[in-house]
C-alpha cells in the first residue's frame, strides 16, 4: 500500500530551500559590497595625496596687490622730573593701492584621470589677467606688485608679469611672484600676468578676505564641459553662452561689494568602486524579482525547477557582480558592465537550456535576466533617477503579472500540480520527484 506524499509540506520545504539560497546569496553580496567600499576607502587618502603630488591640488587665485611703504612719525610725551619730554618715533607703514579695473580670462580644460577604483577631476587652466592700479597718494611711490600662486602644490608654465607693456623680472616671494616699479603721482599702472597650470577638483577666484569691493570687474571663463556646477558661497555668472564643447561664462560688475567668491567645481565621472558597491548592495532586490518571476512562469507552464536549479541561477547572478567588482580596476565601467552581463546571461541561459529547454532559457529566463539584472544595474548610472527607475521596473512587473495571472484559479492550479506530483511519486517512488508530464526536456 502506497501513501500520498505530503505535497503541502513539500511545497513549503521547496520554498524554504529557495529562501535559504536567496538569503545566503544576499549575504555574499553584502560581503562583496562591503569589500568594495573598504578597498575604495582604504586607498582613497593615499591616492588623493598621490594625485595631488603628481598633478596638482585645488586652486584658489587671489587678485594681486600693489603695496608701498612710507615712514610715519609718531609722537609721545612723558613727564620726567616735572619736565615734559616729547619722543618722536619713526614707524614704517605699508599701504595698498586700489585696483581700479580687472579683466580676467580663464580657460578650464577638464582632463580626468582614473586611479584604482576612483576617478579624479583633474584639469588644466590658462590664466591671463589685466589689472589697473592708480597712485592716488600725490607723491611718487616705489610699488611692489605681488601675485600669490593659487596653490603651492602645482606647476606654472609660461609665467610672466608686465607693467605698462614692459616685462618685469619677477622674484619668487611669499608663495608667489613679485615685481617692483616706481609710480609718479596720479600715474596709472597696467599690470598683465599670464601662466598655465593644472589642478584638481575645483578652481576659484577669491575677491578678498571677507567682504570686498571690486570696481569695473570682468571675468570670462571658458569650460570644455557641459555639466557646470558652482560651489557653495560662490557667485553665479551674469551671462553664459553654450559652445560646441562646453560653456562661455561671464561675471561682470561695475561696483561689486560681496563676501562671495567666483568658482567652478569640476564634474565627476561615475566612480567605479562606489558604483559597483551600490549595485552589489541592491542585487538581492534584482534576484528576488527574477526568482519570483521564474516561480510564476514555471507554475503556469507546469515546469519543475528544483531548489538546486535555483542555487545555480543565483550563482549565475552573483558571477555578474563578482566580475564587475574586479574588472572596474582595469577597464571602463561600461566595458566591465558589458563583459559581466554577457558572462552572467551566458551562464544562466546555457544552464537552463539543459534543465528545461532552449526556448524557455533564451526567451523567458534570458529576457527576465536582461531586465532584472542588466537594466536594474544600469539604473544606478542615472544620478537622481535611480529610485524612480527601480520603482518603474517594480510597478511594471506587478502590472504584467497581475494581467497575465488575473484569470488563473490558483487553488485549482496548485491542486493539479499536487495530484500530478503524487501520481508520479506513486508510479516510481525510487525516483523521488520525476519530471512532470509534458516537461520540455522529454
Amino acid at each position: 500500500m502506497t501513501s500520498k506524499p505530503a505535497t503541502g509540506k513539500f511545497n513549503m520545504g521547496k520554498l524554504a530551500a529557495i529562501a535559504f539560497i536567496f538569503a545566503c546569496t544576499s549575504v555574499a553580496w553584502i560581503i562583496l559590497g562591503t569589500t568594495l567600499f573598504s578597498r575604495t576607502g582604504s586607498r582613497s587618502q593615499q591616492l588623493d595625496e598621490h594625485v595631488a603630488s603628481t598633478w596638482g591640488s585645488p586652486q584658489e587665485q587671489s587678485p594681486p596687490t600693489a603695496t608701498y611703504e612710507y615712514t610715519q612719525v609718531e609722537s609721545s610725551t612723558t613727564i620726567e622730573n616735572g619736565r615734559t619730554i616729547v619722543h618722536n618715533v619713526e614707524r614704517v607703514q605699508r599701504n595698498c593701492l586700489p585696483i581700479n579695473a580687472s579683466r580676467i580670462h580663464v580657460n578650464l580644460h577638464l582632463d580626468p584621470r582614473q586611479k584604482g577604483l576612483l576617478w579624479y577631476s583633474t584639469y588644466t587652466v590658462e590664466f591671463a589677467a589685466d589689472y589697473s592700479f592708480l597712485n592716488d597718494t600725490g607723491t611718487p611711490r616705489e610699488v611692489t606688485l605681488h601675485l600669490k600662486f593659487p596653490a603651492q602644490k602645482a606647476l606654472y608654465d609660461g609665467l610672466s608679469m608686465e607693467l605698462n607693456g614692459k616685462t618685469l623680472a619677477p622674484a619668487l616671494e611669499d608663495g608667489g611672484i613679485s615685481g617692483h616699479a616706481t609710480l609718479a603721482p596720479n600715474q596709472a599702472a597696467a599690470m598683465h600676468v599670464v601662466y598655465h597650470s593644472q589642478g584638481l577638483t575645483s578652481w576659484r577666484y577669491k575677491l578678498a578676505d571677507g567682504v570686498a569691493q571690486s570696481r569695473d570687474f570682468v571675468l570670462t571663463m571658458h569650460a570644455n564641459f557641459r555639466d557646470i556646477d558652482f560651489a557653495d558661497d560662490t557667485l553665479s555668472p551674469t551671462a553664459k553662452q553654450p559652445t560646441p564643447d562646453g560653456w562661455d561664462l561671464t561675471w561682470s560688475y561695475a561696483n561689486l561689494v560681496s563676501g562671495f567668491q567666483i568658482g567652478m567645481t569640476m564634474p565627476e565621472n561615475l566612480q567605479p568602486g562606489p558604483l559597483a558597491g551600490d549595485i552589489s548592495y541592491a542585487a538581492p532586490v534584482s534576484l528576488f524579482f527574477f526568482f519570483f518571476l521564474m516561480m510564476m512562469i514555471t507554475t503556469l507552464r507546469d515546469i519543475d525547477l528544483h531548489p538546486m536549479n535555483y542555487f545555480f541561477l543565483a550563482g549565475g547572478f552573483f558571477a555578474f557582480h563578482l566580475l564587475l567588482a574586479y574588472l572596474v580596476d582595469h577597464v571602463s565601467i561600461h566595458v566591465a558592465m558589458v563583459i559581466a552581463s554577457l558572462v552572467s546571461i551566458g551562464l544562466v541561459v546555457s544552464y537552463l537550456r539543459l534543465v528545461v529547454g532552449i526556448r524557455f532559457a533564451a526567451l523567458e529566463a534570458g529576457l527576465a535576466q536582461l531586465v532584472y539584472l542588466v537594466v536594474f544595474s544600469y539604473a544606478f548610472f542615472w544620478k537622481g533617477f535611480t529610485g524612480l527607475a527601480l520603482t518603474i521596473i517594480s510597478v511594471v512587473t506587478l502590472f504584467v503579472l497581475m494581467q497575465v495571472t488575473g484569470r488563473i484559479r490558483w487553488s485549482e492550479k496548485f491542486a493539479l500540480r499536487s495530484a500530478q506530483s503524487a501520481m508520479n511519486t506513486e508510479a516510481n517512488p525510487l525516483l523521488g520527484e520525476p519530471r512532470a508530464a509534458g516537461d520540455p526536456r522529454e
